[in-house]
């Protein structure tokens, strides 16, 4: 059976490749017919009957950082049926979870991680959640283990922050179970999805270098490397990015700044995120579903390489994420963890400077 599955995962390889072959030409032959001279977004042209239909296609800084081809896919998935991983070992669970405590505080910091890439922030009496994922399996696969604090269990949310639109990061069920009314910042292009999904509220789409200010706090949009799909025709129709959260002007006495990187590959646009905001605290950096590095290297970083993300950024506090919740690559949570603190010690980084989270488990600053 195995050797059938093998020899069927072969042939539609080389269709794919077959495809991709077929493809290439018509893909350069629509682009010619219209590009916009943005460095990270093309607009690409389809004749429909007598008029033009307009489809934009967001990329990275690099033009080399691209998705997958389907012949690479089906070379992952043939290697990946081969091999046989560890999956035991398990984040946990905070000891002690305070949802009480967040549900009444106005005044604190605060920054709880809920799982994969999903963190509660308050700062400046504002509840803040990244990427809200409480599904119970991804695609196939159950969650490995059940978030740190369940969406009953959360206090309202003032803003929530989308990094981009893949399921692990952005979970139609998961938005609408939300407490509260709050307004969503997406990336450009993601607007109009958000804005059908949720439509009661508040929805700004904010580009690379963009900025959103809400009360006290002033959200900024900063460059990832990475790449959007929700559907067969969707691919890279909307962009991604990281975000900064930080006082806004005149407020920088009560609040700390933070970044959020969302999903992405290494890249050099981590020193200039460092370079335009020299005051980030907490980096909340990404280091799972890395493996094979040959198939995922473009979009997700390895431990190592987000160790050199969080030297880049100048960050204060490293906190590690988008590990532990979901088996998205052939990465398992321990080698994720093996290697990063490997390299932290190589590095001879201080160990109060790597804040590893249990899931639940909130750090709290008392802002005075």
């Amino acid at each position: 059976m195995a050797a059938a599955i093998e020899r069927l995962a072969g042939l539609i390889e080389r269709l794919g490749i077959a495809i991709e072959r077929l493809a290439g030409p018509i893909e350069r032959m629509d682009r010619s017919l219209g590009r916009s001279s943005c460095g990270t977004m093309e607009k690409i042209a389809f004749q429909r009957g007598n008029g033009t239909m307009v489809k934009r296609r967001y990329r990275n800084m690099d033009p080399d950082a691209r998705p997958a081809t389907f012949g690479e896919l089906m070379r992952w998935r043939r290697e990946r049926a081969r091999k046989k991983k560890d999956m035991r070992f398990k984040i946990g669970q905070a000891r002690e979870k305070k949802p009480d405590y967040l549900l009444q505080n106005r005044s604190d910091f605060t920054l709880t991680w809920i799982g994969h890439s999903t963190f509660l922030i308050q700062m400046d009496g504002l509840t803040i959640i990244t990427d809200p994922v409480f599904a119970g399996r991804m695609g196939l696969d159950r969650r490995l283990e059940k978030p740190g604090l369940m969406l009953a269990e959360l206090p309202p949310v003032d803003v929530v922050l989308l990094s981009h639109s893949h399921y692990d990061h952005m979970d139609a069920g998961s938005l609408r179970r939300l407490k509260g009314n709050p307004i969503l910042l997406v990336p450009d292009g993601l607007g109009p999805k958000v804005r059908k999904l949720m439509k009661r509220n508040t929805v700004h789409e904010v580009s690379w270098g963009g900025h959103v200010r809400i009360g006290p706090l002033t959200f900024h949009s900063v460059p990832a490397q990475h790449w959007t799909k929700r559907s067969l025709t969707d691919t890279n129709t909307s962009h991604w990015c990281g975000w900064v959260i930080q006082p806004a002007v005149g407020n920088a006495g009560r609040t700390v700044t933070v970044y959020f990187a969302g999903d992405s590959g290494y890249f050099g646009g981590f020193r200039g995120i460092g370079d335009q905001f020299p005051d980030i605290r907490y980096a909340l950096l990404p280091i799972g579903a890395y493996e094979p590095e040959w198939f995922m290297g473009a979009q997700h970083m390895t431990p190592e390489e987000a160790i050199r993300a969080f030297s880049d950024v100048k960050g204060r506090v490293f906190v590690p994420m988008h590990y532990g919740a979901y088996h998205l690559a052939d990465d398992t949570t321990e080698e994720a963890l093996d290697r990063l603190l490997a390299e932290w010690r190589r590095r001879g980084f201080g160990p109060e400077r790597l804040r590893l989270f249990k899931h639940g488990e909130t750090l709290i600053e008392t802002m005075e």
